[in-house]
């Protein structure tokens, strides 16, 4: 496993932000395991964290776009600290740009989008936490491709649950990719998780037990979907 999946994966660990327990998710499954990108709080952890999704970015997409999208409200600060690691890694401005849940009705920045307008031939970027069966691209996909004529690249989210989304067979980030047509790709997937948390001491906590292993096998026997 890359190096920096490692570190990634102890960062998500040290934010409290990956949790193993037992979850009700926004599709209505039970899961043993939670990613909440909320979790990210302190300067340091919003700057660390803008530089591990510039840095899979850049490798996944280069540097051949303009626009940074993070769907509200849980995309909105990934999307700002990670426009701000992009411009400090790789010295390219990118704007960033988000949904509003509601359209502001009055002032110069009415409308229904936060941050820089999308324009007419803006290559886009869709920047997520996690998707788990893909019902938010439902949302944002119409949004952004009818504010303007742009081209989306790809999504880029932290981790990959790899379930299966909507449709019960393909995983969600296939279903997007072929639904939509454009790539997606995660930081990190829950293979790589368990297998480098399974039975492995880190600061002197196992994370991955055999019994929450087994909650784990369980889930996806059921939910599970080994492509991404």
């Amino acid at each position: 496993m890359e190096q920096y999946k490692k570190e990634f994966i102890e960062f998500m660990v040290d934010c409290q932000v990956l949790k193993f327990g037992d979850f009700t998710l926004k599709s209505g499954r039970k899961s043993p395991f939670f990613m909440n990108a909320g979790g990210y709080v302190t300067g340091s952890q919003l700057r660390k964290l803008g530089e591990f999704y510039a840095r899979a970015i850049h490798d996944k997409y280069g540097d051949d776009f303009d626009v940074l999208f993070g769907p509200a409200y849980k995309g909105i600060p990934i999307s700002v600290v990670t426009a701000v690691a992009f411009s400090s890694l790789y010295g390219k401005e990118i704007r960033y740009c988000s949904d509003r849940k509601e359209e502001k009705d009055h002032g110069a920045d009415k409308g229904g989008f936060l941050g820089s307008k999308l324009k007419d031939g803006d290559r886009v970027v869709m920047i997520e936490d996690v998707t788990t069966a893909g019902t938010s691209m439902e949302e944002t996909v119409p949004k952004v491709k009818g504010a303007a004529d742009v081209k989306i690249v790809g999504l880029m989210v932290s981790l990959n649950r790899m379930e299966v989304g909507l449709g019960g067979e393909k995983s969600a980030l296939e279903e997007i990719r072929e639904k939509y047509g454009f790539e997606t790709n995660a930081i990190v997937n829950m293979d790589e998780v368990t297998e480098y948390l399974y039975n492995k001491p880190y600061k002197g906590v196992v994370y991955i037990d055999d019994a929450v292993k087994n909650a784990l096998d369980a889930y996806y026997a059921q939910y599970g979907c080994r492509k991404a």
